[in-house]
């Protein structure tokens, strides 16, 4: 039998029947028995009761690779740092992937981008996030606005021209957990709590990032209240 993989996910979710089963399928499909929390904001959809179909118990022949260990934590005053955040507190692995309840993961090759946070010439390394491909309705759809930074391209400190400044995205990102442990989100924010996260750890602790496409993939579905659509085309 496979040993359980040094990974937590974090995984937020209000209102996400349509896509996080998808989402859950994803990550077990690409690593072995991983540790879920699911910050939850009050959802009133049937999202709690797909992701709970998931959960490892001891009342089910639940060995098998199609369950996990599943925490469910609710989050009453949400914004997307102090979701982070408390999803940290709730971790017990090395490494946490943060991802949004509508992200399914194409590619995920965990040991090979543990290795890269453990190589000498990355001590500084304080996130890996990879390429998004939005999707509406099914559709593949062309990258514009924000998407146009998710290029083909390995990239560190990736900088992007349009907003003056580093760019990260949490819809898809590994962290280390003693990063996160160290340089919480800022709660106050109500959006690209990523961004500014970032240019601090660059600009001001001199940490890096990575942009790798080929080791992280996934597609970004569109949702109504998605704070990164901005328009469909």
């Amino acid at each position: 039998m496979r040993e359980k993989e040094n990974l937590s996910i974090i995984l937020r979710n209000k209102n996400e029947e349509q896509y996080i089963g998808h989402a859950i399928q994803s990550i077990l499909e690409n690593v072995y028995k991983p540790e879920i929390i699911i910050i939850d904001n009050n959802s009133t959809d049937e999202s709690l009761k797909i992701a709970n179909s998931f959960k490892a118990s001891h009342h089910l022949h639940s060995d098998h690779e199609n369950y996990t260990d599943i925490k469910i934590v609710n989050i009453n005053e949400y914004s997307p740092g102090k979701a982070i955040n408390l999803g940290v507190k709730h971790c017990s692995n090395d490494y946490i992937l943060v991802m949004s309840g509508h992200t399914i993961i194409k590619k995920f090759s965990l040991s090979k981008l543990i290795y890269l946070f453990k190589q000498d010439k990355n001590k500084d390394l304080a996130v890996i996030f990879g390429n998004q491909d939005p999707v509406w309705n099914g559709k593949k759809i062309q990258k514009r606005y924000m998407w146009e930074n998710f290029t083909n391209s390995i990239i560190e400190n990736m900088y992007s021209e349009a907003e003056h400044r580093y760019f990260l995205h949490n819809a898809f990102a590994l962290y280390p957990k003693h990063i996160l442990e160290k340089y919480p989100f800022d709660s106050d924010l109500i959006g690209k709590e990523d961004r500014y996260w970032i240019n601090d750890r660059i600009n001001i602790d001199k940490l890096n990032s990575l942009y790798d496409p080929y080791l992280m993939d996934c597609f970004h579905h569109y949702t109504i209240n998605g704070n990164t659509w901005k328009g469909i085309g």
